[in-house]
């Protein structure tokens, strides 16, 4: 029997996705490839998980109650709003598997998160790309997302801050596309998943108005802000109609009764640990900025978020060589090559706490002689 003619025609020749945060595989490596919390989990996290373990003996609940209600207080919205997903990639299945049928067709951006072109794919929908591009700061260009959006297309992805651009577009910028696709008819899947740890990222999130629309779905996670990505919990916010609809393809039991009662605690009582993270890594993304600069790394702007984004072709090497060169100096930062053919070049790593950084960016001026 020949197993790969009985796979579906939509995966025989999909490979698998690529994701950073592969240092724990390297000794003596400290990683800057990831976009997790770099100040780690909290340490009350211990107790949260040891208060949880009773729960084991018996089958979570399929509802997810406790959690869903949790993030409908945070994000101002009601427990009917909110779907629970083991991790927003879980989210990001659930989408198109939902609404799309074979040959249906989408937009996304490019660079952004490989998961949302995957899923797609697997669902057979075919995918219009707009590049970001280096010379507009890799934000979305309004006039050329309208020209994309014609009458054939089915959804907009959005990223929001882009991984792996670590752009953030302004919540105005962010509805006035919501309100042009739902005039087109267009559904828009916006992924906050990084948002919380970005300094005042209240003003930024569109998850509260997802009730004015009938096309905005909503992604969020609770893996980077904690820096839990073993625990896998994530959630969607929409209206209801959208919310019903998710669920009828959700598995059953998709969350664990351990996160079930982590994600509760930590986002109902502990999101002052998120909101202080924000506010050090603003700080300590400027002063990154500037040590970069000073270096004459090819850096053109202060990341908005908690991670950077950079074309190094000026330096005469690829991505892969840069990341080799940092290996060998025991950092890791993500060889984005990953993306697609443009990205060859370009290199993503985050900002971490002050001490932490001095090593990193005293290795890469190592690198840069």
């Amino acid at each position: 029997m020949n197993i790969n003619e009985r796979a579906r025609q939509t995966i025989r020749s999909l490979p698998k996705t690529v994701h950073g945060g592969q240092a724990w595989k390297l000794a003596n490596i400290e990683d800057y490839s990831h976009n997790l919390n770099p100040f780690g989990a909290p340490t009350f996290l211990d107790e949260i998980v040891a208060s949880a373990v009773p729960s084991v003996w018996h089958y979570p609940d399929d509802a997810s109650l406790g959690f869903r209600t949790a993030v409908a207080k945070e994000f101002d919205v009601g427990p009917e709003n909110v779907i629970a997903g083991a991790g927003s990639s879980d989210i990001i299945r659930m989408f198109p598997t939902t609404f799309w049928e074979p040959g249906d067709k989408v937009v996304m951006f490019s660079p952004s998160f490989a998961e949302y072109t995957q899923q797609c794919k697997i669902c057979g929908v075919e995918i219009e790309y707009i590049r970001l591009r280096e010379e507009n700061d890799y934000r979305i260009d309004i006039e050329e997302l309208g020209e994309k959006l014609t009458s054939d297309i089915k959804a907009l992805y959005i990223c929001n801050p882009n991984n792996p651009t670590g752009r953030v577009e302004p919540r105005d910028k962010i509805l006035s596309i919501v309100d042009e696709c739902e005039e087109k008819g267009i559904m828009v899947f916006l992924d906050e998943t990084l948002l919380e740890l970005v300094d005042g990222y209240k003003d930024v999130s569109c998850a509260s108005y997802v009730g004015e629309y009938t096309n905005l779905l909503v992604a969020g996670s609770l893996t980077k802000s904690f820096a839990i990505p073993g625990i896998r919990i994530g959630f969607g916010i929409s209206n209801t109609d959208i919310i019903d609809q998710l669920n009828k393809v959700r598995m059953t039991w998709n969350i664990g009764a351990i996160e079930q009662v982590v994600g509760e605690k930590l986002i109902a009582e502990h999101m002052d640990y998120v909101h202080d993270a924000a506010a050090l890594l603003r700080k300590e993304a400027d002063n990154m900025f500037g040590e970069l600069k000073d270096m004459g790394f090819p850096v053109n702007a202060p990341c908005d978020g908690f991670f950077y984004f950079c074309d190094i072709s000026s330096l005469g090497m690829d991505a892969g060589t840069f990341v080799s060169k940092m290996k060998s100096h025991g950092y890791m930062v993500r060889d984005c090559s990953s993306f697609g053919p443009d990205f060859t070049s370009c290199v993503r790593f985050c900002v971490k706490d002050s001490k932490t950084n001095e090593g990193f960016l005293s290795a890469m001026r190592k690198v840069l002689e």
